[in-house]
C-alpha cells in the first residue's frame, strides 16, 4: 500500500468490555444506544461489515461485506481518548493515568492558584457545558477561573473569552501542564473557553488539549523514521503533543474534519493519514444527546460513501473507535467497550476477523500496510498485525 487512512469515530464503542464492572460500565453499548434514533442510517458502515461484527446481533447483517472487520479490546486500563489513540500507535499502558473523582488535592490547588494569581472555581467532577452553568456567572464576576475534571485523567479550565483571552487560556493550561507531572501526570490538560450571557454560555470551537509527550518509539515516529508522511487532522497533534506529524490540520468539528480528509484524498503522498472526529463524543456522547450521535454517524456514512468512490488501488481505509460513551446511560462519562474495526481496500477479500485483544493491532497492521519492518516496539510487529 501507499496510503493508509486512519479514521477514529472519536467514542463509537459497540458493546461493554469483560472488565467494564470496574469502570462501572455495564450495559454500555453506544452502537446499539444510537442504532435505536430514527436518524441512524449508515449503509456504507454496514456494506464494510459492521453489523456483522461479533456480539452485533441487534442490527441485520450484511450479506456481502465488503471489507475485513473485528471488535477489538483495549489492553491499557482507561477509557480515555489519550490512552486509547496511544495504544493504537504501539504504547500499551500499564498503569493507567491518574484520575480525581473528588476533585485535586489541596497540593495542587494550591499550585494551579500560585501560577494563576487567583483563586479557582470548582475543583469537581463535572459535565463541561453544566460546569459553565453553575459557575460561569461567578467567574464572569470574581474571573476566578472554572478548574474540573471529570471520570478520565484530565484537568479541564473553563474561562469566558471575554475575561481571559484565549492566549491568556492557553497560557494557564501551559502553567498547568507544568505543574501536572510524575504522580499527578494527567493525561490532559484541555482548555475549555466559552462566551456568551448568564444562563445561555456556549463553549467555542478554542478548545485546545495538552497531552503528554508521548514515548519516541511509536507508530507516528516509525513511520517518520522510515521516510513516510504522518499527516494529523483534527485532535491528533493534541493527542500527540505535536510529536511525529509531518502535516497538521486543526479542525473546527466533523463536517470540517471530512472536507479536509476529502482534500487530502486528492494529494499525492506516501504514509497515513491519521484523523480523529470528535463531535461525536464531544458534541453528542458527552451530552446524552441521542439523535444527534445517530446523525453524526449518518453524515459520516454519506462522506464515507464518498472517500471509498475516490479510492485509488493502493489506498487503504481503516475506520475504528478509541472506547465509548453511551448516550443513553445516565452517565456523560467515556465507557470501557469494544472498538469496531473496519479496513477496506479494492483488492481486499472480506474476512470476520472475530474478536481481538489491544488497539496496538491497528498500528501494527498500518506499518504492514506500509511495508514497514518495526524492530524496537514489540506492540508494532507483524505478528500483531490483523
Amino acid at each position: 500500500m501507499k496510503r493508509v487512512f486512519l479514521v477514529v469515530l472519536d467514542s463509537f464503542g459497540i458493546g461493554e468490555m469483560k472488565d467494564a464492572s470496574l469502570f462501572h460500565d455495564e450495559g454500555s453499548n453506544t452502537l446499539k444506544s444510537v442504532s435505536e434514533s430514527k436518524f441512524f442510517n449508515v449503509p456504507t458502515l454496514k456494506k464494510l461489515g459492521l453489523f456483522n461484527i461479533d456480539s452485533v446481533n441487534y442490527l441485520e447483517k450484511e450479506n456481502h461485506p465488503i471489507g475485513k472487520f473485528c471488535r477489538i479490546s483495549e489492553s491499557s486500563m482507561g477509557k480515555d481518548t489519550t490512552t486509547g489513540h496511544w495504544e493504537m500507535a504501539g504504547i500499551v499502558l500499564n498503569k493507567p493515568f491518574p484520575t480525581y473523582p473528588n476533585g485535586f488535592p489541596q497540593d495542587i490547588v494550591n499550585k494551579l492558584e500560585k501560577a494563576f494569581n487567583s483563586e479557582i472555581l470548582c475543583n469537581k467532577p463535572y459535565s463541561g457545558t453544566q460546569v459553565i452553568l453553575d459557575y460561569g456567572k461567578e467567574h464572569i464576576e470574581t474571573k476566578k477561573p472554572i478548574v474540573y475534571t471529570s471520570a478520565d485523567s484530565v484537568l479541564q479550565i473553563a474561562c469566558h473569552e471575554e475575561i481571559y483571552s484565549v492566549n491568556e487560556l492557553y497560557e494557564m493550561c501551559e502553567k498547568a501542564r507544568e505543574i501536572m507531572k510524575n504522580e499527578h501526570a494527567v493525561g490532559r490538560i484541555i482548555a475549555r473557553p466559552f462566551i456568551g450571557e448568564y444562563p445561555n454560555f456556549v463553549r467555542t470551537t478554542n478548545r485546545h488539549d495538552y497531552s503528554l509527550v508521548p514515548p519516541k518509539d511509536n507508530l507516528l515516529t516509525t513511520l517518520q523514521n522510515n521516510n513516510l508522511k504522518t499527516i494529523g487532522v483534527g485532535k491528533i497533534g493534541d493527542i500527540f503533543a505535536n510529536e511525529g506529524i509531518s502535516s497538521l490540520y486543526k479542525t473546527k468539528n466533523n463536517e470540517d474534519g471530512l472536507k479536509t480528509l476529502l482534500k487530502l484524498q486528492q494529494e499525492d503522498f506516501n504514509g497515513l493519514c491519521f484523523v480523529n472526529l470528535c463531535d461525536f463524543d464531544m458534541v453528542y456522547g458527552h451530552r446524552n444527546d441521542v439523535d444527534g450521535y445517530a446523525n453524526a454517524l449518518t453524515e459520516f456514512d454519506k462522506y464515507l460513501t464518498e472517500f471509498i468512490k475516490n479510492m485509488k488501488d493502493e489506498d487503504c481505509l481503516i475506520v475504528t473507535a478509541d472506547h465509548g460513551c453511551d448516550p443513553k446511560t445516565p452517565s456523560t462519562d467515556h465507557s470501557r467497550e469494544y472498538v469496531p474495526c473496519l479496513i477496506y481496500n479494492k483488492n481486499i477479500k472480506s474476512e470476520n476477523l472475530g474478536t481481538k485483544q489491544g488497539f496496538n493491532k491497528i498500528g501494527a497492521t498500518v506499518l504492514k500496510l506500509l511495508n514497514v519492518k518495526n524492530i524496537t516496539n514489540n506492540n508494532l510487529t507483524e505478528n500483531n498485525s490483523l
